[in-house]
């Protein structure tokens, strides 16, 4: 009997033509989305109804907040969520020549959605994953595919935000980083290629920021108004430190930060145990309605 091939994965790869998101959460539904507005018909899974209700509903009303300020075409609206298709199964995405991954950021949880994605997606497939902080190439172990499987960490709000780091797993082909590279940018997006290291360069920089911001009003420096000021006229950040955690959820701050000590072994990523507390007590920001700020319910 012949040697079954192994495919040729550094081969050109043919044009994606669909797309599948994994979790409706405000990143899986900001990255179909983006998906759906450039053309693209996507699958966006999760295990709840309801909170594919919710992403759907999310995305049409970002989409009409676009067409009113003239940054997307009113009368594409319609076209572009009936692009958007929901499934609370995993099978519709056997069919999808990319699947991102947008799950909670815990590696078990990833990886148990990788290996099952692996099982069901054609060979030629690209998988993809949004996390934040988890290495790659970890990832890509749990699968037979590590030459197809990629990083592609969208930023938030994925509609608005121009940039997405592109990482390149220890085994990730050139053709699936040339590929996806090429897609960011169909995308409109202006895509960065970085290494695969814990973090990689945009939380490895932004979570020990917040996280010092946090340590200084756990410490009395500074009230929060006080410590986003300084940053903001100080530094020309768009917006403090406390509430850029708020928005980004302090449970993900803290899930990034965790990985970063994990990883790197080194204290100065060691969590402020007042941000352990604030997501012990459920004060997880705008999702929440409450974090280091409150938030009146629209």
């Amino acid at each position: 009997m012949e040697e079954s091939k192994k495919p040729d994965y550094n081969r050109p790869m043919a044009a994606l033509q669909t797309v599948g998101v994994c979790g409706a959460g405000t990143m899986g539904a900001g990255i179909a989305q983006a998906f759906a507005q450039s053309g693209f018909p996507v699958t966006l899974y999760d295990v709840a109804q309801a909170q594919l209700g919710k992403a759907k509903a999310g995305i049409e009303s970002s989409l009409k907040k676009f067409a009113e300020k003239g940054k997307f075409p009113a009368a594409e609206v319609p076209a572009a969520l009936s692009r958007v298709k929901t499934a609370t199964a995993l099978d519709p995405l056997a069919a999808c020549a990319l699947v991102v991954e947008a799950a909670p950021e815990m590696f078990e949880i990833k990886a148990d959605l990788f290996r099952k994605l692996d099982a069901l997606a054609g060979s030629d497939a690209i998988l993809a994953t949004n996390t934040s902080s988890i290495s790659i190439t970890r990832l890509g172990a749990v699968t037979k595919r590590p030459e197809r499987v990629i990083g592609m960490h969208f930023m938030n709000p994925v509609p608005l935000m121009p940039l997405v780091e592109v990482i390149r797993g220890h085994l990730t082909s050139d053709a699936t980083t040339a590929t996806t590279m090429e897609l960011a940018k169909k995308l409109g997006k202006t895509p960065v290629e970085v290494h695969d290291a814990p973090g990689f360069v945009a939380n490895r920089i932004l979570m020990p920021m917040i996280n010092e911001a946090v340590f200084a009003l756990q410490e009395g420096v500074g009230t929060k108004e006080s410590i986003d000021t300084v940053m903001k006229l100080g530094m020309n950040h768009p917006m403090g430190p406390l509430t850029l955690a708020d928005f980004i959820g302090l449970d993900v701050c803290l899930a990034i930060l965790e990985v970063l000590e994990s990883e790197y072994k080194d204290p100065k990523y060691r969590p402020c145990i007042l941000l352990r507390n604030m997501v012990r007590a459920g004060l997880l920001g705008r999702k929440t309605g409450r974090g280091f700020y409150e938030y009146l319910a629209k």
